[in-house]
């Protein structure tokens, strides 16, 4: 059937809803009503046929006391869904009284397989039926839907002379109409398009890159590909469109299994219906629905191909929850073994799973097959650097990249999407990376490459032509670098995040006036001897200021070992919080001093070698949490941390040094640092320029203004 037809028809089933529900339904709610009955129509007549021998095959099971009656009704049915209501919707369409009526298509709606009675479900159509109903306009719904200048039968319909008058629908026609309605649908409610909705051409290439680079190892068999947040199931039929063609291009032939699964009622029902009208009834089968995240339908399976537009920026605090908190986790798909690590944490921050879609695909891939599986995945700008070294963002971005999966990242036109104008990417992985890409990553800008709508669809102002998705595929499979692609090593997405620590330095005031003030503060702490200890301290050295705390603590110890009484670690916070103040030119507080031989000496590590009365010590200060700094240092840095922190850091802070229980590793990616473009300063005869221009276009503004003002 010509394009021009199947246009006809879609826009007529479009034209239903204007026609009967207007006045009824808001535009937004008029799908509710006109997806599920597009659904019914198609079902009804390919049930037709075959609706008696249904009928006779359920009385005889169920006079032979049969229980599983579906695979025999589904066989006599000759589809995957069958009927057993003795209604068909040209029987309904002769009701008069709305109440009987509303009754028969009640029953009618029972007798269905629960395959589409689940669809129905999911479409909360029942709800729909009351308001139907009450307005009096559910026959005049079924008469459009039996409209004789429409056909959505796989038969053609003949004219008296023999000729044909409508075309049948095959299953490709029928699926083209429905994905259309779809579209419509969703553009019309382009507000929250995106999260179910992406555009065709983004899918395409998507497709594209999964599948073109392994297209001549193509074999014949069988595939599985999944999307693991179907939404209204587009990307999983267009990836079996592109599939199949390019195995026919490559003359094997394969079976392609569809897998997905979808958390939303609605779009769930959406993506099984057009599965199981388009004649695929086992693959329709295999959506089903449900959180990816806290309940995997596909737990023990692996896929060949997977791609997906995951939500991101939305909370999935709830599945964390039901998969028993951050803590208490223990699914192997988030919580792994990795870098020495028994429990590597690939969680995500709880306001925006997206990342997480991904590591679910990553957990599902085949690595015992000729080219693994290949990942195409949409997400927004967080997904690249979100997250510190340590966090389950970088964690998951270092878990890929240094597995060597990631084989490039694309950058989207901006607008490009239904609901969002912000920019967005598709990441590509593999687990067979060909040879000239092992070790390294591609980044593609694809933002200059678009085409304009020359309507806007809520904030998608533009599409990706024919010849931008060819550009973008042929970029990414030749794999060479230009303006707009750039080849990195993985290394080169890595950091150290280093801690650097300075020393804490106390001086200690004695004076009259200083002890007065920590004697209230002894009061309250209900510790009045701690301030006789301190009195006699001052009384032994003297009322300060000390600049060297570690001398006025070991008097004060001196001190408290003659009273014989115990100084707790309470007492030395309670005058380091409350007498001792830090001073800049006070000396290093220490904290612990070690023998030489026991640890080396290493300024940069904090360890340092100075002599104590004549003897020679290792020297280790307590750190100032106040200082306390980081610095993140490129994995690819020359002579790496010691070399950064030498020439960076020493110069400025000599007494600093690192920590190197603290030190993490990061990744992440930034398309602004690789593709920014700095503007060129404009020249100053171009500014002149300007301001001669404003100059004349505000000539003698001023003197009418005092004009008028003297006028008044």
């Amino acid at each position: 059937m010509e394009e021009q037809q199947l246009n006809w028809i879609a826009n007529f089933i479009w034209g239903i809803a204007d026609d009967i529900l207007r006045d009824v339904y808001v535009r937004g709610k008029y799908r509710d009503v006109i997806l599920p009955m597009t659904v019914i129509r198609r079902l009804d007549v390919l049930l037709e046929p075959n609706k008696n021998e249904v009928l006779a095959m359920k009385v005889r099971l169920d006079e032979a006391g049969v229980t599983h009656q579906d695979a025999a009704l589904r066989q006599a049915a000759g589809q995957a869904f069958y009927n057993t209501s003795p209604f068909t919707l040209r029987d309904l369409k002769s009701k008069g009284k709305h109440q009987q009526l509303k009754l028969d298509f009640e029953a009618y709606l029972d007798g269905f397989s629960p395959n589409v009675i689940e669809i129905l479900e999911k479409f909360k159509f029942r709800t729909q039926i009351d308001t139907l109903v009450e307005a009096d306009i559910l026959g005049s719904l079924i008469e459009k839907f039996l409209d004789s200048r429409i056909n959505l039968s796989p038969n053609p319909i003949y004219d008296t002379d023999g000729s044909v008058k409508l075309p049948g629908l095959d299953n490709h026609a029928i699926g083209t109409i429905f994905e259309e309605l779809i579209r419509k649908f969703n553009e019309e409610n382009n507000e929250e398009a995106g999260e179910h909705f992406t555009p065709r051409d983004v899918i395409k290439l998507m497709t594209n890159l999964i599948f073109l680079p392994v297209a001549d190892k193509i074999e014949s068999g069988t595939y599985l590909v999944y999307d693991g947040a179907g939404g209204t199931g587009g990307m999983l039929t267009i990836a079996e469109e592109t599939l199949l063609s390019l195995a026919k291009e490559h003359n094997k032939e394969i079976a392609i299994h569809l897998y997905g699964q979808e958390v939303n009622p609605e779009t769930f029902a959406i993506s099984k219906a057009d599965l199981l009208i388009k004649g695929e009834g086992e693959q329709a089968e295999n959506m089903k629905f449900g959180s990816t995240l806290s309940s995997d339908a596909y737990s023990t399976q692996c896929f060949d191909f997977m791609l997906s537009n995951p939500p991101y920026g939305k909370s999935w605090k709830t599945d964390l929850e039901r998969m028993g908190g951050k803590g208490d986790m223990i699914d192997h798909r988030f919580i792994i073994e990795y870098n020495n690590d028994p429990e590597y944490s690939l969680i995500t921050r709880s306001s925006d799973g997206q990342l997480m879609f991904l590591v679910n695909m990553v957990s599902k891939m085949k690595h015992d097959s000729p080219f693994g599986s290949r990942i195409a995945e949409v997400h927004n700008g967080s997904s690249l650097f979100t997250g510190d070294a340590g966090s389950g963002e970088s964690n998951i971005r270092r878990w890929i990249i240094e597995n060597d999966w990631l084989e490039a990242i694309i950058a989207l036109p901006l607008n490009i999407f239904y609901n969002t104008g912000i920019a967005t990417y598709i990441w590509v992985l593999s687990n067979r990376k060909s040879d000239k890409r092992r070790g390294k990553v591609q980044l593609i800008d694809a933002t200059p490459w678009f085409r304009s709508l020359r309507k806007n669809l809520g904030k998608k102002n533009c599409d990706l032509s024919p010849d931008d998705i060819s550009r973008i595929t042929d970029l990414c499979i030749s794999f060479t670098e230009s303006d707009q692609s750039r080849i990195f090593s993985n290394d080169a997405f890595g950091y150290w995040k280093v801690t650097v620590e300075r020393p804490l330095r106390l001086k200690v005031d004695l004076s009259e006036d200083s002890l007065r003030r920590f004697k209230a503060l002894c009061i309250e702490a209900k510790d009045e001897a701690l301030y006789s200890l301190l009195e006699k301290a001052a009384h032994d050295i003297g009322p300060g200021p000390h600049l060297d705390y570690n001398h006025f603590r070991t008097v004060l110890e001196s001190i408290v070992f003659r009273q014989g009484v115990k100084m707790l670690a309470r007492r030395w916070k309670l005058i380091e919080s409350g007498l001792a103040e830090k001073d800049e030119g006070s000396v290093p507080v220490i904290k612990k001093i070690h023998k030489p031989g026991k640890v080396s000496p290493d300024p940069l590590r904090g360890l340092f070698p100075v002599t104590i009365e004549a003897k020679p010590v290792i020297l280790e200060y307590e750190s100032d949490s106040e200082l306390r700094d980081t610095e993140q240092i490129p994995l690819l840095e020359e002579g790496g941390i010691e070399a950064f922190i030498r020439r960076e850091v020493l110069p400025h802070v000599p007494d600093a040094w690192i920590d190197e229980s603290g030190t993490k590793i990061g990744y992440e990616i930034s398309f602004t640092r690789y593709f920014y473009k700095p503007q060129p300063l404009r020249t100053l005869e171009e500014i002149k320029a300007d301001i001669l221009a404003i100059e004349k276009e505000t000539e003698g503004l001023l003197d009418q203004i005092l004009g008028i003002t003297k006028g008044v």
